[in-house]
């Protein structure tokens, strides 16, 4: 990650914690972690930062931006408590964390930072679906208690209002907007058995479940089979898949299994950083994506990319980057995404600069969500707004440099 603000010389004491849907389960959120992190740490350099994960030992390992972290799970909750206490600010998310049978979970903690006096912040996260009651009433009771939240798109914004959230939202864009691309060598492509030849489709599936609940396995395992086929015979291209969690794995054998030349698809198989995933998009010549950080790094890289929104976020996102917006992944509509696919290659190098000025600007709003964090750190620690010392002295477009 690359910082290009001028920090505060004034070293400061701060306890800043982060909870998310943090340990390695998916690349995505490891992204949105690492850009947090990087935020926090251009705000107050010498601030002490704890994360609170799922699986602290694969944190300790990959975000060496972290200067402790917390078990949360599974484990005995008054060291957690305790932690908490000890806060001076804690930082809620982002990414998508506010959804049923996870909601609750998640602001119980919330709640407890609240009860010990401790501010809170929610970074850019994202909302729905929230139909189940337990989930509903924590959200409809714990947010307004939170000193600013902050989600990723509209679609977050309208969940909260539906569930009877009352208070201002602000709406920004992901975090990982900001995720500085790592090399992905050549011997790394040859490690894959990738070819170098030739045009590479990249391709990104996901588990149905509660984030997903409407997803048919089957029906959209074939559906992609025939995209990918289109694919390979109008591009004369290979398909990679790209697993953004361990589960996406067997859904990517799921679609070469229907495939009738399976032989031209391959899943990625080695385990990369979040970085290396963006990097290994230069690889790639067009992506079809179902996971919603599949298609912001592509978007990142400028390559023409389809979503395929099973969900409202991913939806959001393809409105706002000018892609073909779709409604759905149902086997029915594969007539609909083949010709979407076809025109979105041919029309792709008019899109172009379009796409990139949509991007720019969703990075300039995932700039303000650091850029907020910063006045409320200002506001804790006592820097008066306009002190160059603070936060607040940061300009929106000096926080982060991708």
């Amino acid at each position: 990650m690359t910082i290009n603000q001028h920090p505060s010389p004034v070293s400061s004491p701060l306890r800043i914690g982060l909870l998310g849907s943090y340990g390695g389960c998916n690349i995505g959120d490891e992204a949105i972690l690492m850009c947090v992190l990087s935020c926090l740490r251009a705000h107050r350099p010498h601030a002490r930062l704890v994360v609170f994960s799922r699986h602290a030992e694969h944190t300790r390992t990959h975000q060496p931006e972290a200067d402790e972290v917390v078990d949360w799970e599974g484990v005995p909750q008054k060291p957690v408590l305790d932690a908490l206490a000890g806060l001076d600010l804690l930082v809620l998310g982002g990414g998508g964390i506010l959804y049923d049978g996870e909601a609750r979970r998640y602001l119980r903690l919330v709640k407890a930072a609240h009860e010990r006096g401790v501010p809170t912040f929610a970074y850019a996260v994202g909302a729905g679906p929230l139909r189940e009651a337990d989930d509903r009433e924590a959200v409809r009771t714990v947010l307004p208690q939170m000193t600013e939240v902050v989600v990723r798109d509209e679609e977050s914004r309208l969940v909260l209002e539906e569930v009877g959230v009352d208070r201002e939202v602000t709406v920004t864009a992901d975090p990982a907007l900001l995720l500085t691309p790592e090399p992905f060598t050549e011997q790394m492509m040859r490690q894959e058995g990738l070819p170098t030849d030739t045009r590479l489709i990249g391709m990104s599936v996901r588990e149905p479940g509660r984030a997903a609940e409407k997803l048919d396995e089957d029906d959209y395992h074939a559906l992609l089979a025939d995209v990918a086929e289109f694919l390979a015979r109008r591009l004369d291209a290979h398909v990679v898949f790209v697993p953004m969690e361990r589960q996406d794995v067997r859904h990517a054998h799921g679609v070469l299994s229907r495939m009738s030349a399976p032989d031209l698809g391959r899943i990625l198989h080695n385990s990369y950083s979040p970085g290396e995933i963006l990097g290994f998009m230069s690889h790639l010549d067009m992506v079809v994506g179902m996971r919603l950080h599949v298609v912001i790094f592509a978007a990142l890289t400028g390559l023409p990319v389809l979503p395929l929104p099973y969900s409202g976020k991913v939806f959001d996102f393809a409105r706002r980057t000018g892609a073909p917006a779709l409604v759905g992944v149902a086997r029915e509509q594969a007539g609909l995404l083949l010709a979407e696919v076809d025109r979105l290659w041919d029309e792709f190098p008019r899109r172009q600069e379009d796409l990139t000025t949509r991007v720019r600007g969703l990075q300039a709003l995932a700039r303000e969500t650091c850029a907020r964090c910063g006045f409320l750190l200002d506001s804790i620690d006592g820097v008066v707004p306009g002190d160059e010392r603070g936060a607040a002295a940061v300009h929106l477009h000096d926080v982060v440099t991708p």
